[in-house]
Order: C-alpha cells, then structure tokens, then sequence
C-alpha cells in the first residue's frame, strides 16, 4: 500500500497551486483588488460534486479572467484537482455540519468543513477584510503579501544559520566524545533536540518557499546550502542512538553512558556504500570496537574488501590523530 502524504505535503501542493506566477494566483489577486469574496474548491470528483447544490455546469479552460468574473456570484466555484479547468460556478456548498470548525465566517467555515472532510484543497477570500485562506491536510495556511514572507523568510533563513552553528558545535563535540567513548545520553540528547529545532525552522521555511512560488528562487538555493548536508547528518546520529532517539529522555539518568553504533563516522569514509557502512557498524556492533579493529578484522566482515578495509581504517585514525590534535591546539 503506497504511503499516505502527510499533512505539510498535502498543504504545501495545495500552496503550489496558489503561489506567485501560476494562473489561479492571478484570478484570486484579481478578485482581492475588485474587493470580492470568493469560495474556490480544488477538485470535481464524485465527493465533492454529491456536496454541491444548485448552481451550472462549465467545464471551461481556466483563466484568471473567467475566475473573476465568476467571483460576483455569490456561489463556489469548482476547479478540476489541477486547477486548467472550471468545472461549475455558483454553487451552494452542502458540508457534513458535524465537522468541527474554528471559523466564524460563513464562507471561511464552509471552507474549512470541505477541506476536512473531503480532503481537497479550498481556498476562500473574505470580501471585508480581502484575507486569502488556504484549506489542506486538515491545516489552515493564510496568504501573505510577498514582501512581508520574504522579509519573515529572510529573517527565518537567518535564524537557521545561527541554529545551524551551534548544531555544528554540538556535533564536533559528540564527534569528540565518541572516540574517546565517553559518550553519554545528555551528550546526545542535546543534539538530537538541536536538531530538531533546526529542523523545524527549515520546514517553516520550505512552506514560505512554497507559497512565494517564483519569488523565492533565491532562497530555494540559500536553504539547500544551508540545511541539506545538515539533515543527512542529523538522521545518522539519530541511527546511531536508536534508544535514545526512538524514546523520551524525561526522567532517564543523563549521565548514563550511550553508546554509537559508528554510522556517523563511516559515513566519512569516501565512496563506502550504505550497505557497506551498516554491514560494518552491525557486525562491530559499537564504535569503540570498530575503533579497535585493524584493516585485517575490517576486511573479515562479509562484502568489505581489502582495498575498502584499508580506506575505513586510514579514514578514522585520521579522525582519531584530528581530534587529539584539536584538544591540544
């Protein structure tokens, strides 16, 4: 069974369609200057039609055009889940009443209740205040002028590099403490939890990224440089400590050891393979084993050659030879 997109995914595709330089973003910043309100359904399957009352059928190309003028009806109009085509206009929207909803408006509730329930992306424009809601994955994104996301996005991206430093540090450190094998839970804890922020601040940023469409090129470069190195390395601590990773740290000795499976390390070593790297790390079974080992014992695992052995080997006494070295200059 193929896995389900998760929340963000199901918004961020549902913010692609709207985002700067695409067609239905035209139509809807038509409707906002004509100060119009508008209620835009992303999708004419067999759900979303049996919820649909009254109104006419279009089955029109889409234009930015069409769309607002559609917009002075008071009904909804329905586009197909790409959004090229106008299904049907002034329609009234009949949503399951139960669906709980945190809007006030008429318009922004009927949104809500049919992204809910029907798990299609709605967009709605309030007439009074010209506010622009996107409805997804049972989330509620509201659409900012492009100017203000991209200083928030700048200032974000800011705050990811400051994040990213001390992340850094604190993976040089457990680096450290890993060779001498004097790791310990709070050792790790702290950079998984560093992680995690900084994960969290990307993934703010991807969104903005998302919603500015075309005007966010720039930044689109600026968080791959920043941040995608920084996530493989942040997925392999969490594979080294799956106990720790995989549990609460709340109310768990901190001063008690941990102990590295050695991904992180070997991941080091240039051209060893991914397979190759946990064939090592499982058959050591801990870093400070694997330390221990010479090129001989490294060539014994099943699959590791002579040559890959020797690669291993050079590659952490180096590591081994830099971090003495460090703690002395």
């Amino acid at each position: 069974m193929p896995a389900q997109p998760s929340p963000n995914d199901v918004l961020h595709d549902a913010l692609a369609i709207v985002a700067p330089g695409t067609p239905l973003r035209d139509g809807i910043d038509r409707i906002v200057r004509a100060k119009m309100g508008a209620l835009v359904v992303v999708g004419d399957d067999a759900t979303v039609l049996a919820i649909c009352s009254g109104g006419f059928l279009l089955d029109a190309e889409f234009t930015p055009q069409r769309l607002s003028e559609l917009a002075k009806m008071d009904g909804a109009i329905i586009l197909s889940s790409d959004a090229s085509r106008i299904a049907r206009a002034n329609v009234h929207l009949v949503p399951d009443p139960t669906v709980p909803t945190s809007e006030t408006g008429t318009r922004h509730r009927t949104a809500e209740r049919v992204a809910v329930s029907l798990g299609v992306p709605v967009i709605s424009v309030s007439e009074e205040m010209s506010v622009i809601n996107v409805y997804a994955g049972g989330m509620k994104r509201q659409l900012q002028d492009i100017g203000r996301l991209l200083d928030r996005a700048n200032q974000a991206l800011q705050t990811l590099e400051r994040y990213k430093d001390k992340l850094d540090d604190a993976t040089s450190a457990l680096t450290a403490l890993e060779i001498e094998d004097v790791v310990t839970v709070h050792d790790v804890a702290a950079v998984i939890q560093r992680g995690e922020m900084v994960r969290q601040i990307a993934a703010e940023i991807e969104t903005m990224i998302v919603e500015l469409g075309v005007d966010a090129r720039l930044l689109r470069l600026q968080l791959d440089e920043v941040f995608t190195s920084l996530d493989d390395e942040l997925d392999l601590v969490i594979a080294d400590y799956p106990t720790i990773s995989g549990e609460p740290t709340t109310g768990v000795d901190g001063d008690a050891p941990a102990t590295p499976k050695g991904l992180r390390l070997l991941a080091r070593v240039p051209r060893l393979h991914d397979d190759e790297a946990h064939a090592i790390a499982d058959h050591f079974g801990e870093l400070a084993k694997l330390m221990r080992a010479s090129a001989d014992d490294l060539a014994a695992v099943p699959g590791i050659s002579a040559k890959t052995a020797s690669a291993v080997k050079d590659t952490l006494d180096r590591l081994t030879e830099s971090t003495i070295l460090d703690q002395y200059i």
